[in-house]
This record gives C-alpha cells, sequence and structure tokens, in this order.
C-alpha cells in the first residue's frame, strides 16, 4: 500500500518534470541497490532492492554539479515550474484520496442527510441494547412527539432521565413499527449516553447506477477536504503539546501501520480502499510541510527566493536538505524500535494494535 502511495507521488513529479521539459534521468521503482534498469529513450526505468515506494531523479535536482543539459536542468527552471513540479506530487495524492473514496460510496452506497434519527450503535448491556434496540433502527418518537431531527431526540431523553418512556421504533427495512419502553439512565457510564446508543441522521442510499460514480467523486472529494483537515488539526496538536513538554503517544511508524492495515483488510476490499484514501491524504499534507527533504521544504527555498530575489547558493540548500533527511530517517528508525520492542512485549500483531489503540 505505502508503495503505492508513493509511487503515485512521484509518478505526479515525473509528469510535470516532462511536462515542462526537465529532463528525467530516472524512475526507481522501490529504493536502491538496483536490481534491473531499462533506458527508454532518455529515461533510465528501475526496479530497486528496498520494496517501498520508489523515486524519480531528476537532472539537476539539487545542485549544478553534473549538469551537462543546462536547460533541461530543474535547477535552473524558473521558480514557477519548480513549484508545479514540486507540487504535483501532492497533487496526485489528493487525486488518489478522491478515486479512492468515490470507489468506495460507488459500491457502498452514497451518505446522504435526513431529518431520521438512526441508530448507528448500540453499547452491550445498556438499556437501548436489553429493550431489543439494534443498529439500523430509525426511532419515529419519544412518548407520542414524532421527531425531526437528532438534537430533539437528544433533548427529550436528556429531560426523561431515569423516566419510563416510550420510543416508536422502524425496524432498518422499514417492515417493522415496534413501541419499546425504556428507561434511560440517570447515571451514564464514561463515554456512554444515557440509553447507550450512538445516533446519526446520515443514511446511506444507492441511487441509480449511472449516478453513482458522480455522487461518489463529489463524496469523494469532500472526504479528501475533511481528512486534509483533520491531519492539519492533529500535526498542530502533536506540535503544540511537544512544545508544552507532552510527547505524542497516537503516531504511528511501520509496525503501527502495517498493523493497522492489516485489521482494515480484514473487514473487506471496501474498507481498505477507503483507508488507502484516508493514508494518501495523510501523505500529501505531511510532504508539504516546510520541512527539508519534503517537497515543501524544497517550496521553502523558492519563497525564500521569491524574497530575497536570488537562490540560496545549491550547495547550502543540498545540505540542508540532506540534513532533514537524516534526521527523518533517525525519526523514521526511532519509531521502528520503539514499535519492534512493542511487539515483542505484546506478543503478536493483535495485541500489539490494542496496546496502540489503548
Amino acid at each position: 500500500m505505502l508503495s503505492i502511495l508513493v509511487l503515485t507521488h512521484e509518478f505526479g513529479h515525473y509528469i510535470a518534470a516532462r511536462r515542462n521539459g526537465v529532463w528525467v534521468e530516472e524512475f526507481g521503482i522501490g529504493y536502491p541497490p538496483r536490481i534491473w534498469g531499462k533506458k527508454v529513450g532518455e529515461t533510465l526505468y528501475s526496479i530497486n532492492l528496498l520494496p517501498l515506494g520508489g523515486f524519480v531523479r531528476l537532472h539537476g535536482e539539487q545542485t549544478e554539479e553534473g549538469v551537462t543539459v543546462p536547460d533541461r536542468a530543474f535547477i535552473n527552471k524558473s521558480k514557477k515550474v519548480r513549484f508545479i513540479i514540486l507540487a504535483s506530487g501532492v497533487l496526485m495524492n489528493f487525486i488518489l484520496s478522491i478515486i479512492c473514496f468515490s470507489v468506495f460510496y460507488s459500491f457502498s452506497g452514497v451518505p446522504r442527510k435526513t431529518n431520521k434519527v438512526i441508530i448507528s450503535g448500540v453499547v452491550k448491556g445498556a438499556p437501548a441494547d436489553i429493550s431489543g434496540i439494534v443498529s439500523g433502527d430509525v426511532i419515529l418518537s419519544v412518548d407520542g412527539i414524532n421527531l425531526v431531527g437528532i438534537n430533539e431526540f437528544s433533548s427529550l431523553i436528556k429531560e426523561r432521565k431515569g423516566e419510563e418512556v416510550i420510543l416508536q421504533v422502524l425496524s432498518a427495512d422499514g417492515s417493522l413499527s415496534k413501541s419499546v419502553n425504556i428507561i434511560p439512565r440517570a447515571d451514564t457510564p464514561e463515554d456512554e449516553g444515557p440509553l447507550g446508543v450512538l445516533i446519526t441522521d446520515t443514511e446511506i442510499y444507492f441511487p441509480p447506477v449511472w449516478q453513482r460514480p458522480f455522487l461518489g467523486i463529489y463524496n469523494g472529494f469532500e472526504d479528501a477536504i475533511y481528512w486534509g483537515k483533520q491531519v492539519i488539526i492533529g500535526l498542530y496538536t502533536m506540535i503544540s503539546g511537544l512544545v508544552k513538554g507532552r510527547v505524542p503517544k497516537d503516531i504511528a511508524g511501520p509496525v503501527g501501520i502495517y498493523a493497522i492495515t492489516s485489521e482494515v483488510a480484514k473487514i473487506g476490499i471496501l474498507p481498505l480502499i477507503n483507508f488507502v484514501g484516508i493514508f494518501s491524504v495523510n501523505l500529501a499534507v505531511i510532504n508539504f510541510l516546510p520541512i527539508p527533504a519534503l517537497d515543501g521544504g524544497r517550496f521553502l527555498f523558492i519563497i525564500i527566493e521569491k524574497i530575497f530575489g536570488r537562490k540560496v547558493l545549491p550547495k547550502v540548500e543540498a545540505a540542508i536538505h540532506g540534513a532533514g533527511m537524516i534526521a527523518l530517517l533517525s525519526l523514521f528508525a526511532v519509531l521502528t524500535f520503539f514499535e519492534v520492542k512493542r511487539l515483542i512485549i505484546a506478543g503478536s500483531l493483535q495485541g500489539f494494535l490494542e496496546s496502540t489503540i489503548k
């Protein structure tokens, strides 16, 4: 999965570079050492030993050393062209996420807002569970008061804590309507409501087949924007926590990502495709952060060039990006070390995942 995401990202750089006259010296699948390579035209296409992603090597990518065709070197292109090439990788990851989300919605149904009170989950042993309410049921009324939304339902139940109420419940398929007598809990366990249910006003429906790809793309675009915002919020929370001396506990390294992906894959191919979409947005946002060695770090130097009217010395910029890459690889190694240690203590991938969630 990670290889697909990285190759998609690098393919964006590849296409943008070709279209803007930059010589792509090599497009590699995996990371060196090289196993096989074939030159087609002016570009070497290679398969490499380490199967985690890939890379694009541009002519004159960082310094003028070794540049034999100056007008086709990345470093000699305009600020606009360099920005387009850098941004194309991030753009491709967003496009991939939209494709993944649209495929997911096309086959699993399209969400739409309603004024219904839909049960999306029931806590085992809670009043709702004991009364026979199940996920998918629709609450029509509370003590004869017809509901027009989830806020009204929550307010009515809150007012009646500790008192018996009568709910009119419609089954998920609409075939059965029944009255349920239930007493909302006055004292509720942590993270549970008086009835022990999760509610939503969004239902899943299946429009005509010809409409699904279009609605899927629309909802996929909304999801890409939503998850992009969530990643940014999460990064802000993490950084502010570090500033205050709090070490973040919910960062996943390679072992954690593998564990989460494995669990999602057990559910089915559609949830896995949806997860790839979420992960692709994550990769896009992180890659555009102003960190040396990432696309955002390179873009930062273009901004500096714009402000001061001259380039940072190529050797200096290359050294900074090299230091950034060492720092990122070191973080990667530290995360891997601690995750492997936790995996050994947990004794299994499942145990590791449970400890990660806790």
